[in-house]
């Protein structure tokens, strides 16, 4: 008899690898949404885990909303091209010349804009499922997402109408202009995802970690100055030594005060944190019901 057992990441790498392969046997068209954000990293290795030595059975897939760390573009772009993988590039701006997506005068953040450019891109490749690097401990909306999360003909998520996944058995049938969204690390946490990058050895954009950055005080939190929402008449500009720990726009995503420059210093300070990853995010902050509002329309 065996005395083998898995540890705690080997069992989430385990269900991720079987979630993947699933997709893979499952739908015709799948693609990876990547971001070259740390989970989505994650789910590039296990991607890679479940696939290799043959070609990854998916593309990846990308909405740039214009307002991106340019850091992370380069990263996305340089990921994509190492592994030779097809990387899927669809542009707000572009969906709104082409009038997919039409923004509200005054409307600054792009985060309701990227719905229409992703379903676009979707019914432009015909992509039957989508995976996302999403996970159930990020935010409230998100810890009501099954593994399997169905999307209608108008790419909308009912939370109250989702489908059983009892014993690890996932009903995944798509009606023509229906898709899935597939959530293969469900289960992990911001302390996994770190633990997992240790263990893999993974490279992430280097915003991860302690740099200096211009920053503005704003919301309560620090956010990086940009072009893009330039400071205000009043705001002092302070030069500080910080680092993401969730990475959206460069006009939402709040800044924590950081020396860590290693995994092991992000892992301690986990560790000690009594704020919510997305806490920093200023797009998260409008409303409690503002992402599950924005999922049920579409967003990822």
């Amino acid at each position: 008899m065996s005395n083998y057992h898995l540890d705690h990441l080997q069992y989430l790498e385990t269900e991720a690898i079987h979630i993947m392969r699933e997709v893979a046997s499952e739908f015709e068209r799948p693609a990876i949404l990547f971001s070259g954000g740390k989970d989505s990293i994650c789910l590039l290795r296990l991607a890679e885990k479940a696939f290799r030595p043959s070609e990854l059975p998916m593309h990846l897939l990308n909405v740039d909303t214009g307002h991106h760390f340019p850091e992370l573009n380069e990263f996305r772009d340089r990921r994509a091209k190492e592994l030779n993988v097809k990387l899927i590039i669809r542009k707000v701006e572009d969906a709104i010349a082409s009038g997919i997506a039409t923004p509200t005068p005054g409307e600054i953040s792009r985060n309701r804009l990227q719905i229409p450019t992703l379903l676009a891109a979707a019914e432009e490749f015909q992509f039957d499922c989508m995976i996302g690097g999403a996970r159930r401990d990020e935010e409230k909306a998100r810890a009501k997402e099954r593994f399997f999360s169905f999307r209608d003909g108008f790419g909308q998520w009912d939370p109250k109408s989702q489908r059983p996944e009892i014993w690890n058995l996932y009903n995944t049938r798509v009606n023509p202009g229906e898709h899935m969204r597939a959530f293969p690390i469900s289960n992990w946490t911001e302390m996994d995802i770190w633990e997992y990058i240790q263990r893999e050895k993974l490279e992430v954009p280097h915003i991860y970690y302690s740099h200096s950055r211009p920053c503005i005080r704003r919301q309560g939190q620090w956010l990086p100055v940009n072009d893009i929402l330039p400071p205000k008449e009043g705001e002092e500009i302070k030069d500080l030594n910080v680092r993401v720990r969730t990475i959206g726009d460069i006009i939402s995503t709040g800044m924590i005060e950081s020396p860590a420059n290693t995994v092991d210093d992000i892992l301690a300070e986990i560790a000690a944190a009594r704020v919510t990853e997305r806490g920093s995010r200023a797009d998260d902050k409008s409303s409690e019901a503002a992402m599950e509002d924005r999922k049920k329309e579409g967003y990822f």
